[in-house]
């Protein structure tokens, strides 16, 4: 109901006097990489495009939003593999199909994707969203415990390219410096989720308290985020009181769990600049339960370790030429670590190019030790 929502309102903007705007996007990788799953010792090069189109109309406080994709893999030996095969189950947590079926083709395979559909409504005081959208929380730059609806995955190559969520969503601006949200989704088995949030800038601060609610899950949060004086640092940490029922060998658990970042950005007068986070876990998870828990709304919180540090340098050569590293150390009975330099050449404003690498380094049996390295070459075109 919600997605049919959605695209009546975009449909009704189309048909009134409002303004149009649309855009394209291909991006395209070269990779190689050996398996992700560990029981397999294989090694791929393939190709993964994604052709986007996305078209805003609005027409005074009306808006309506939709993004569109065509997502095509060529590579014989990836497409066969496991690792693919894991790659098709993905699907966004709707009440509705967001993507086509894969259409295998020779070496490849394709298929189309309705990546957002949405339409509202804003004005000085009021904001009310409806449809296929990101809802966004946590304060985090590498990881967001808070953020049960659309958290990044770090350890991907887009980590910001995330499923949407059906959802109605609406915020009340309180005065220039505080307002509250309410969040109503339905998943895909139907049942609906609920989230409130209350956000104000208290003295030196941004603070907010978040709650989440639904049958699976139970989740209190809070985020903080501000200046460090005027040393030009900025602090921030955000952290998540979780309960939840896992699925067990046995059937399922009840589990309940802090989790926590804490972190702080800089920016030097030489144009380098810093971020450094480090996330705390009261728990932490085996392989195979998160195995048997891929479809929990809390996948993102279910991690190896209870203590991860990461730092992310990046620094401008000048307008054109940009370099950027990511490093991340599991603590575990055995350390390992990810290890993600990039190298990106600005052509102009429509064209780029990105070299880069997701490293993976542990002694077996660790966390990023049993994983494989991955190369890539991105050209990214906009017009």
């Amino acid at each position: 109901m919600l997605e049919k929502i959605a695209l009546a309102l975009f449909l009704l903007m189309s048909l009134l006097h409002a303004g149009f705007e649309y855009t394209i996007n291909n991006t395209n990788f070269t990779i190689a990489q050996g398996s992700q799953l560990p029981s397999e010792n294989e090694n791929y090069l393939y190709n993964y495009d994604r052709l986007r189109f996305r078209g805003d109309y609005t027409d005074g406080p009306l808006f309506a939003t939709c993004i569109l994709d065509g997502v095509n893999y060529l590579g014989d030996d990836y497409v066969n593999s496991n690792s693919f095969s894991y790659i098709k189950e993905l699907q966004a947590d709707a009440p509705f199909k967001t993507q086509t079926s894969f259409h295998d083709y020779g070496e490849g395979a394709v298929y189309a994707k309705l990546y957002r559909i949405y339409g509202g409504y804003e004005d000085t005081d009021n904001r009310l969203l409806v449809g296929l959208q990101k809802i966004s929380m946590g304060v985090g730059r590498i990881w967001t415990p808070t953020d049960l609806f659309n958290p990044k995955n770090t350890y991907a190559l887009e980590p910001d390219e995330i499923f949407g969520v059906a959802a109605v969503s609406y915020t009340r601006y309180l005065n220039e410096t505080s307002h509250i949200s309410a969040v109503i989704s339905q998943k895909s088995d139907h049942s609906l989720k609920y989230a409130a949030r209350y956000k104000a800038y208290l003295d030196v601060t941004d603070f907010a308290i978040n709650l989440i609610y639904s049958d699976e899950t139970k989740m209190l949060g809070y985020e903080i985020e501000g200046d460090l004086s005027t040393t030009g640092i900025e602090l921030r940490s955000e952290g998540a009181y979780i309960k939840n029922t896992l699925q067990t060998i046995d059937g399922s658990e009840k589990r309940e769990f802090f989790q926590g970042i804490l972190g702080a950005d800089y920016g030097f007068e030489n144009g380098v600049s810093i971020v450094t986070e480090a996330l705390y876990s009261s728990e932490n998870f085996s392989f195979e339960e998160i195995l048997l828990n891929l479809d929990s709304e809390i996948l993102s919180n279910l991690v190896y370790s209870k203590f991860y540090a990461a730092l992310t340098l990046s620094y401008s050569f000048n307008i054109y030429l940009d370099t950027s590293l990511l490093y991340i150390e599991s603590f575990n009975d055995e350390n390992s670590r990810f290890i993600s330099p990039t190298l990106t050449y600005t052509l102009n404003d429509y064209n780029s190019f990105i070299i880069g690498a997701m490293l993976q380094d542990g002694a077996n049996g660790s966390e990023f030790g049993a994983l494989e390295n991955l190369y890539y070459f991105k050209y990214a075109l906009s017009f």
